[in-house]
């Protein structure tokens, strides 16, 4: 059996359509989380800057992020870090210590993805922050974080940033083995 790994997803990967769907990744499994020592934030730059922020976490001792653990492979990783610009330094991805949710809480060794590329003058999109939300109530994560997601400051989403969207769609998706 192939090595399992698991991905601690904040942003927009809660969402399935962007995990499963845009990334065409398929968990093996996939449960609400909590990553605690971290804060989210929605100052990082994305790759093209188009005048919106995207998720991050950043350590601040005493806060805590929830999201989803999903079990991944190797190989999914991989795909994960190509897509999320591990590989020329927009994300780095680091070793997290996270508990589920549900009882009984597992507290499980996982990665997730943080940046030091940050400009605290952005905020996220309405159409990305919907994502979150999405992403946050098909995974059952409690009705108070979906209320603090949806209470979340955002802008309107640029026509440049719809139309740099879909042209990478397609480039970034997993194409099965």
């Amino acid at each position: 059996m192939t090595e399992t790994i698991w991905y601690f997803a904040y942003g927009s990967n809660m969402q399935p359509a962007t995990f499963q769907g845009r990334r065409g990744i398929v968990p093996r499994m996939s449960m609400p989380a909590r990553l605690a020592g971290w804060q989210l934030v929605f100052d990082k730059p994305s790759l093209v800057p188009l005048g919106s922020g995207m998720a991050n976490v950043v350590e601040v001792p005493g806060r805590e992020v929830l999201g989803i653990a999903y079990a991944v492979t190797p190989e999914d990783l991989e795909h994960i870090d190509l897509t999320e610009g591990v590989l020329i330094g927009h994300y780095r991805r680091v070793s997290v210590r996270i508990s589920t949710l549900s009882a009984p809480v597992d507290v499980l060794d996982a990665c997730t993805l943080t940046s030091q590329q940050r400009d605290p003058s952005l905020r996220p999109s309405r159409r990305y922050l919907g994502l979150l939300v999405e992403g946050a109530e098909a995974h059952g994560l409690p009705a108070e974080y979906v209320a603090w997601l949806r209470s979340i400051p955002a802008v309107e989403e640029t026509p440049d940033a719809a139309a740099f969207r879909a042209l990478i769609d397609g480039a970034i998706k997993k194409e099965p083995r």
